[in-house]
């Protein structure tokens, strides 16, 4: 699962894949030694659209051809569409690429095919204690690690100034029981305290994982449903308190009607988004430009901020790469830390460790952004999950809930049914 994210208050894309290829940035170099762990090679690296600009892409390639002479680097360019049947093709080919850039929950699925490379034995030479866990979690399966994250997005809340200014609300909020207030507070004005559609099952986990619940569990080699734990039941009352204080549809997600169109309005105090999302905000209602703010989603205590699904990108290698080493030293150089650092601050991306979080500092929204994702987490960890995303399990759960069915009762049968979905064999 990806987001489009509009950063540095321009347009990014945090995408789920790559597809048919695109335009290619070679990298050559000058006879001699080639960098630590590579010989000369050619290697192919594939690169969602958008993900960068051409720009930094081109430093990167020119500051690693003399770093590692004698690699030459082909970064293809692949489209969004048909991308998983792509990717499947390639790790089974006998012509993989080299490199490839894959949504952070797509890991599982392509690692259960056998084509992926374990890398555990990397972690630690590629500083995989500083890693953000949520966008480390999706790579690691059963204990190894097979995608090495790159970058990160997450929701913050994106709130209008003058509408808190008008309630007398001088600071955010900074606990879940403070936000109640505040969101009930934003109400008496005649204004929409808050936008929160009633299907916004990504924020929902969020309130789950602060009460130590999970979507799921894995118990030895089988998975269970967790929708009806005390924690997960405790997750759900606290977002039917907090969508019963705006008027978001209980029956549909934040894309429908598109929640940045509501809120451009201007009669809405807050929305749960990626920072991007002020940009189509402001595109629609030109007037509210500078009158956005962020902050980060409220946790249970002030000194943490609230969980958060942590969407991004994985570096893979496949095990078909004819330069498995080669390929090592380009993951390697990706998701060090001066590429992380020229990476966040030129594309505005959450950096993949969390000591680098300050690089965000000078952006409102990047930095509340970066802020949320020291406590990001993903969603279970099954190549089966997919599957409980497109038959909309937890969205319906949240529907009956909220329009009156018994929590405990749904609960009990949305986990039943993911249960069900994981545990089946392809």
């Amino acid at each position: 699962m990806r987001y489009r994210l509009l950063a540095a208050t321009g347009v990014l894309a945090l995408a789920a894949g790559l597809t048919a290829c695109g335009s290619s940035s070679p990298s050559t170099g000058p006879a001699g030694a080639a960098g630590s762990g590579s010989a000369a090679a050619n290697l192919t690296v594939w690169v969602m659209r958008d993900s960068f600009s051409d720009a930094l892409l081109e430093r990167f390639t020119t500051d690693y051809r003399r770093t590692h002479p004698g690699v030459t680097l082909d970064i293809q360019i692949q489209e969004w569409d048909g991308i998983g049947q792509k990717v499947t093709s390639g790790l089974a080919s006998n012509d993989a690429p080299d490199v490839i850039e894959v949504g952070n929950t797509q890991v599982a699925e392509y690692a259960a095919s056998g084509g992926v490379r374990d890398l555990t034995g990397k972690v630690a030479d590629l500083g995989g204690a500083d890693w953000l866990p949520g966008l480390a979690e999706p790579g690691r399966i059963d204990g190894r690690q097979y995608g090495i994250p790159w970058y990160a997005a997450n929701r913050v809340v994106i709130y209008n100034k003058d509408l808190f200014a008008k309630a007398g609300v001088t600071e955010p909020p900074r606990t879940r029981e403070e936000w109640l207030e505040v969101t009930a507070r934003l109400n008496r004005g005649g204004d929409q305290g808050i936008y929160l559609a009633g299907q916004n099952w990504y924020t929902l986990s969020g309130f789950i994982w602060d009460e130590g619940g999970d979507l799921a569990v894995k118990r030895g080699e089988s998975w269970k449903g967790a929708l009806d734990t005390p924690q997960a039941l405790a997750g759900m009352d606290f977002y039917k308190k907090l969508q019963a204080l705006g008027e978001g549809p209980k029956d549909s997600d934040e894309s429908r009607p598109p929640q940045a169109d509501v809120f451009a309005k201007g009669d809405v105090a807050q929305l749960i988004s990626t920072p991007g999302g002020a940009v189509a905000i402001e595109k629609a209602n030109p007037a509210l430009a500078g009158k956005l703010g962020f902050f980060p989603i409220p946790g249970k205590t002030a000194d943490r901020p609230g969980a958060v699904f942590t969407g991004g990108s994985d570096l893979i290698i496949p095990e078909a790469s004819r330069n498995p080493e080669a390929a090592y030293e380009v993951v390697k150089a990706l998701a060090g830390e001066k590429f992380q650092r020229e990476m966040a601050e030129e594309m505005s991306y959450v950096p993949n460790r969390v000591s680098l979080a300050s690089v965000l500092d000078g952006d409102e929204g990047t930095a509340a952004m970066a802020a949320g994702a020291a406590n990001g987490h993903a969603t279970p960890n099954s190549p089966n999950w997919a599957a409980v995303e497109a038959k909309n399990v937890v969205k319906e759960y949240m529907t009956k809930v909220l329009t009156g069915a018994d929590p405990a009762t749904e609960a009990a049968a949305a986990s039943a049914t993911i249960t069900t979905i994981l545990n089946t064999r392809s």
